[in-house]
């Protein structure tokens, strides 16, 4: 258990829980402080894990559940169901003639020169994908009928081969929904007790492959999440708990279990969402107006832009990908997220030899189960963390808050057994340091100029329990000058979750011209969202004020893709025409970098999101008095920036105090991470708690 004295919003207690790919975060907040501790995983029966943790910290702290005013979790359930194709056993009702939509896809090639390219396969197997007779036009008119009787006998059908879950998505639904709302009371007279999603309820927006994707996802994974989380509930409730449980989504924002049940497609990002609400607000504390966030956990590295506290955002996601970095091959999923580029290089991230007999590390991750060798729970391949015991930035006594026993003998009998240079274990840990660091750097350094953006000018924000031990070195890989590493980094994205809004976005296609624009039309869509989206709102935060933002994606005619940009949030009218022209212009600008075109704008989708008030910065502290921090000890450690041994100070980060400052080379060991000050770096704890490192030719940019 870790007790940090961090300011809450609220003394009231609250927890955030993440369950992650190796270890499961819980957080506790109450009277201004932070208590969390770090479980590995319990792949059978993920909550088993998370009531753990909260029973450890309710024990700690002397807090009794009915005291708990809130639980906020974020779970991978979702996103490893689809990933690992344990979703149930689904169909698809569809437009006739549109079944092997799902496994044409866009006809695009993610590999053009690779002849054998395998693509995601379907979620829904062919002779489960039915076609129904019906039609409606892009405008939402009734071409054809829906045939009921062909349904009822799809139905049949289905039932006989005991599907459990069905997604029904038409052509055009998104403008006209009856057929779908149709069919789904159909399907629950005939088939009781089914799950039903429709894609004019999951995705109604245009483009039917991401649309059909998206529906089919989230049918396949709904059983699951709806179970998982009723089970928990159940259990909370049974441990005496009366709050309410919210559920972090992909977007950044909280949502009732309800609505999480019925769009669990929403949850897939939800760690990491938490992480970069986490560095947002932190940036927002500090000060900083352009931030990279760095959140490296057991399986995988995220990495985040973040302007003006804002994380970038997005609208698609993959998900399952073939080839599990490269963009294309994986099932699109079309829902807000945080917009951030995912490689496997966590501390859990296997090294091997390639087929060259080069070192190789990642994507594969030894998860907690057997987990690292140092873990002595039967991993035998060497890992990122075992290079990390290896170089001597760990202390085996510390590890998790002392909770997972270290083996460092296992560290590095696993790495000689890679059996280059020699079985040197120390100089194949740099080795693998140095390449799970330069992979990352690489992936930031393509993110950027995918966003148009550079990183040297950047603060990072590190967290996440590997993310400390490797930062500094990233950092000097990209030009960044500066780090901070927040109190709570271990469990960052736990922390964030309760820093979160409970928030919610509904999205709607309906295609028009600028210089044609149906105001009318429009402006009762756009209120039509708002309600849903005010109301979906209001179950979770009934008595918050209310924050609304409108969107809409917009493209030149004749051009393939649109782009975003924000719209005033009351009525419009043909005066705000101008307006709308100058926001598009201003964002086509910002994304290509180039000039306006003399073409129509063509506006095709529209986004409202509503958001209770979420975390506020504190007001600004006064910076407290320098003082020299104290050492409790030195380890010898391996700089792989010079491949040599040497001293490096170890401080205890809960004996630090504001304003204690320091000099690389260092470790500052806490109970869930250790961050790693290299020779060329001086730092100090600003008046949060924070650690605040600084290139040393650079100066304090305090």
């Amino acid at each position: 258990m870790k007790c940090t004295p961090e300011r809450s919003p609220s003394s009231a207690a609250k927890i955030g829980a993440d369950i992650g790919g190796t270890f499961t975060d819980v957080v506790l907040e109450a009277e201004g402080r932070r208590h969390s501790t770090k479980l590995l995983t319990t792949y059978e029966a993920p909550e088993r894990a998370l009531l753990d943790g909260v029973r450890l910290l309710l024990g700690e702290t002397g807090i009794a559940p009915a005291q708990v005013s809130l639980v906020v979790h974020g779970t991978t359930l979702a996103t490893n169901a689809l990933i690992e194709r344990r979703g149930v056993k689904l169909a698809m009702l569809t437009t006739e003639g549109f079944r092997d939509a799902l496994a044409l896809g866009t006809e695009s090639r993610f590999d053009q020169y690779d002849i054998g390219m395998e693509k995601p396969e379907p979620l829904v197997p062919r002779r489960l994908r039915l076609g129904i007779p019906e039609r409606m036009d892009a405008l939402g008119n009734v071409l054809l009928d829906l045939d009921e009787q062909h349904v009822r006998e799809a139905a049949a059908r289905l039932r006989e081969e005991g599907v459990e879950s069905v997604a029904v998505a038409f052509l055009h639904s998104y403008v006209n929904p009856a057929h779908e709302m149709r069919v789904a009371e159909i399907l629950r007279e005939e088939i009781p007790g089914v799950s039903i999603s429709l894609s004019c309820e999951v995705s109604p927006e245009m483009r039917e492959y991401e649309r059909f994707s998206t529906t089919t996802a989230n049918a396949y994974v709904q059983p699951l999440v709806d179970a998982y989380l009723r089970r928990l509930e159940i259990r909370l409730k049974e441990m005496g708990f009366a709050c309410p449980l919210y559920l972090m989504l992909s977007s950044g924002g909280l949502t009732t279990v309800e609505t999480a049940a019925r769009f669990p497609v929403r949850l897939v990002e939800s760690g990491p969402a938490g992480g970069a609400i986490f560095a947002a607000s932190v940036a927002s504390e500090c000060g900083e107006d352009r931030v990279l966030a760095l959140d490296v956990g057991g399986t995988t590295a995220k990495i985040c832009l973040i302007n003006d506290g804002v994380p970038q955002t997005s609208q698609v996601f993959e998900v399952g990908r073939v080839h599990r970095f490269r963009k294309g091959s994986g099932l699109p999923l079309r829902i807000p997220v945080v917009e951030m580029v995912e490689i496997g290089a966590g501390g859990g991230s296997i090294a091997a030899v390639d087929s060259a007999g080069r070192l190789a590390v990642g994507p594969h991750s030894a998860g907690s189960e057997p987990g690292p060798a140092a873990y002595g729970r039967g991993g035998e391949r060497p890992t990122v963390t075992d290079a990390d015991i290896a170089l001597g930035r760990i202390d085996p006594s510390r590890f998790a808050g002392g909770k997972v026993a270290l083996k460092p003998d296992n560290s590095r009998a696993a790495l000689a057994g890679l059996g280059l240079w020699g079985g040197d274990a120390e100089t194949l840990a740099v080795g693998v340091s140095e390449i799970v660091d330069e992979t990352m750097a690489s992936a930031a350094r393509v993110h950027a100029v995918e966003q148009g953006m550079t990183l040297d000018e950047r603060t990072l924000i590190a967290f996440g329990g590997a993310a400390p031990l490797h930062a500094v070195s990233f950092a000097e890989k990209l030009g960044i000058g500066r780090v901070i590493v927040p109190s709570g980094a271990g469990v960052g994205s736990a922390v964030g979750f309760l820093r979160a809004p409970v928030s919610y976005e509904v999205a709607r296609s309906m295609a028009m011209r600028l210089d044609q624009a149906d105001f009318v039309r429009l402006n009762a869509l756009l209120d039509e969202m708002a309600r849903e989206a005010r109301e979906l709102v209001k179950a979770g935060a009934p008595d918050a004020p209310r924050i609304e933002r409108r969107v809409c994606l917009a493209r030149y005619q004749g051009q393939g893709y649109e782009i975003p940009f924000e719209i005033p949030a009351g009525t419009l009218n043909g005066d705000d025409a101008a307006a709308l022209r100058a926001g598009f212009e201003q964002a086509y600008r910002g994304q290509y970098g180039g000039m306006v075109l003399d073409l129509p704008i063509e506006m095709l989708t529209w986004r409202v999101t509503v958001s209770a008030a979420g975390f506020h910065a504190d007001a600004a502290r006064s910076a407290p008095p320098a003082r020299e921090a104290v050492p409790v000890g030195s380890r010898r450690v391996i700089d792989p920036a010079s491949g040599e041994a040497c001293d490096f100070a170890l401080y205890a980060r809960e004996e630090m105090q504001p304003g204690a400052r320091f000099s690389g080379p260092a470790l500052v060991a806490e109970r869930e991470t250790t961050t790693v000050v290299s020779p060329r770096f001086d730092g100090y704890m600003d008046q949060r708690g924070y650690l605040v490192l600084t290139r040393r030719e650079q100066g304090d940019r305090r």
